[in-house]
């Protein structure tokens, strides 16, 4: 159901025309209980929105084409040798900005989380649903990519709808399959490119020039993410904004009376009547006619079908559609724009302007500690993180010195930007540590060494059948890091103390 304003009392239910293209069968008059993509049995309604021009649909198109860019640019990019962004699920490594994460860094990954969502919090509180129109994904790639196309193969809404409705001849045909063909290619690079995100382009190179039959893995995810992004961008389109997302829907509870949205100025528009060649704005305001001349032309432009003028609904995007049209008709009839703008609920009902609230205020002091803490998570993580377990199944080992012996699986991964020659030392305890296979072990950038290690201790250092063992790890004898873990010695030891 549609979060709308109140309608002011002077807008009768007869002011509201029920026409328009595709949506002629759409009682307006219960408009909260219908969504206007769906008729009455709830099946779907094709949307045909008419081609946006003006300056803020320019505006969008500049700062679209910069996400796009980036977007198709990101896995190729790389900072210091390592991806701008990669979320390799399969070997369960990530980047960030150039910088590698593992999983171990769960800690970093939930704070970002908490990063994200109160971004969107504060954003949504101050701007309403800007990233819904501006930066989401879907809309960028619906509206500026996808859209466009349709436009240049199909024409306008008027030609699409007339073509819609036309029987399927062989011309028709013709047309349809090649905007699919292209639609499904557009699909294909989209998917190449989030594959891409996932295993890294480099491995996307193997898959795309490689034989097909030595990656049908990565070939059945590309294809299954093609079909996917066809489905989405072809046919299910603003359907993924009003039935699937979750944003529109809790942005009601973050939304206030001071938050800036797409709004349509009552006060000046209603009550809504056509405009009549003989009809000079003086005499239309001694009828008590406002502004709005009921073209409905914000309806025909709007992607997901909504009319703005009955209020913020959880449809509305914030394209700012809408806010072209209506300026360039105002400009026609010789009005004044912004009878759509960007405004906030107090800006037109009591003409105050924008603020900073203590709502904001608080948000934002939340979310610039999350913000601190963030980055004191990633600027002081150690260059390397090391897990030192006693392999399973072991026990200790008698020497024939009378030293024990402990077998220990060591985990080292670099996080640094270059390899890390690394070593071990013992540090509360005397003892010897030695790890198994190369002399000078190295780990390499961005990976890590698995090996195992033997540490041998004097029985009179040991205090019991466990023992906690402190070690650091070393690099060019710099202190890296300390780990923590036990040592198995026999239980008829007498316990020592030990410094």
């Amino acid at each position: 159901m549609k979060t709308v304003t109140d309608r002011t009392p002077d807008q009768t239910a007869d002011s509201i025309p029920e026409s328009l293209g595709t949506l002629q069968d759409v009682d307006w008059r219960d408009f909260r209980d219908h969504i206007a993509t769906a008729d009455k049995e709830g099946r779907r309604r094709w949307l045909f929105p008419k081609a946006p021009s003006g300056i803020w649909h320019r505006r969008r198109a500049w700062f679209a084409a910069f996400l796009i860019v980036l977007m198709f640019a990101g896995p190729w990019i790389r900072i210091q040798g390592n991806p701008l962004l990669l979320f390799n699920l399969v070997e369960r490594r990530f980047s960030i900005l150039g910088q590698i994460f593992w999983p171990q860094d769960s800690g970093v990954f939930a704070v970002a989380m908490l990063v994200f969502i109160s971004g969107i919090a504060v954003f949504t509180v101050a701007f309403g649903r800007l990233w819904c129109g501006w930066a989401c994904p879907q809309t960028v790639m619906l509206e500026m990519v996808f859209r466009k196309v349709e436009y240049l193969i199909d024409g306008d809404s008027a030609v699409q709808r007339a073509l819609a409705a036309a029987p399927w001849t062989l011309p028709k045909m013709a047309r349809r399959l090649f905007k699919h063909a292209v639609f499904f290619g557009l699909s294909f690079l989209v998917a190449n490119t989030l594959l891409a995100y996932i295993i890294g382009s480099e491995q996307l190179l193997d898959i795309q020039f490689d034989d097909p039959r030595k990656h049908r893995v990565g070939l059945t995810f590309m294809i299954l993410f093609s079909l996917l992004f066809y489905a989405i961008f072809a046919r299910f389109r603003e359907q993924a904004c009003t039935f699937i997302c979750p944003y529109g829907r809790f942005q009601s509870a973050l939304l206030d009376e001071n938050s800036l949205v797409v709004a349509y100025d009552r006060s000046r528009g209603e009550k809504r009547a056509a405009l009549h060649r003989d009809q000079g704005s003086e005499a239309r305001k001694s009828s008590g006619l406002g502004d709005c001349v009921d073209c409905r032309q914000c309806v025909a432009v709007c992607p997901t079908g909504i009319d703005i003028r009955d209020g913020t609904q959880m449809e509305c995007v914030n394209c700012t559609a809408c806010i072209d049209t209506c300026d360039s008709i105002m400009l026609k009839v010789g009005r004044p724009t912004g009878l759509i703008r960007f405004a906030s609920q107090n800006n037109l009902e009591r003409g105050e302007p924008q603020h900073f609230t203590s709502r904001m205020a608080l948000y934002s002091v939340v979310l610039a500690a999350l913000i601190g803490v963030f980055l004191w998570l990633v600027f002081s993580r150690s260059p390397v993180e090391t897990t030192f377990l006693r392999v399973s199944g072991s026990l200790y080992q008698s020497l024939p010195d009378g030293r024990i012996r402990n077998l220990f699986s060591v985990k080292m991964i670099n996080k640094s930007h270059e390899p890390l020659p690394v070593e071990v030392r013992l540090e509360n305890l005397p003892g010897s540590v030695r790890l198994m296979g190369a002399t000078n072990p190295v780990v390499p950038v961005g990976q890590y060494l698995q090996t195992s290690a033997l540490i041998d201790l004097d029985p009179a250092q040991l205090t019991g059948s466990t023992t906690e063992l402190k070690l650091g790890v070393y690099s060019n004898g710099r202190l890296l890091e300390r780990v923590t873990t036990q040592f198995s010695s026999p239980r008829n030891l007498s316990p020592k103390s030990h410094p």
